[in-house]
């Protein structure tokens, strides 16, 4: 699966004081996205992680369109974008209700060996799942 979405309602600790959600928390959507696009995959962070393997972000940005607002539900998608030796990247879209796209973004991570702190190549599971798309 190339593309998974899922659904999350703005809170008011999102927000600012003009309602409207806090450009740093859009990070957060991505990052919700991303699990869970792995998860859906059958890959999940916990058990990379519990084996040795990290996958800290290296590059993120975002464009934001329009603003998403206090107790807005949005669709978060997440978009395999490639993997390449050490790397995956994914882009993302959020939309509100009315299918307005809200807000872009790209990220790339980089999977890294917790006992070296080193880049490493992606372990075979992965490589597995990421083969058919």
């Amino acid at each position: 699966m190339k593309v998974h979405q899922f659904t999350v309602r703005v809170r008011y600790a999102e927000t600012d004081q003009m309602g409207v959600v806090y450009h740093g928390n859009y990070a957060q959507y991505f990052e919700m996205g991303r699990v869970e696009w792995l998860r859906n995959m059958g890959v999940s962070y916990k058990w990379m992680e519990e084996n040795g393997v990290m996958l800290p972000v290296v590059s993120l940005q975002m464009d934001y369109k329009k603003p998403a607002r206090y107790d807005d539900l949005l669709t978060v998608k997440t978009i395999f974008k490639s993997q390449t030796s050490v790397k995956i990247e994914f882009d993302y879209e959020i939309y509100n209700e009315a299918q307005e796209l809200l807000t872009t973004g790209y990220s790339m991570l980089v999977f890294v060996d917790m006992k070296s702190g080193r880049p490493m190549l992606p372990p075979s599971y992965v490589v597995e799942k990421l083969t058919d798309l």
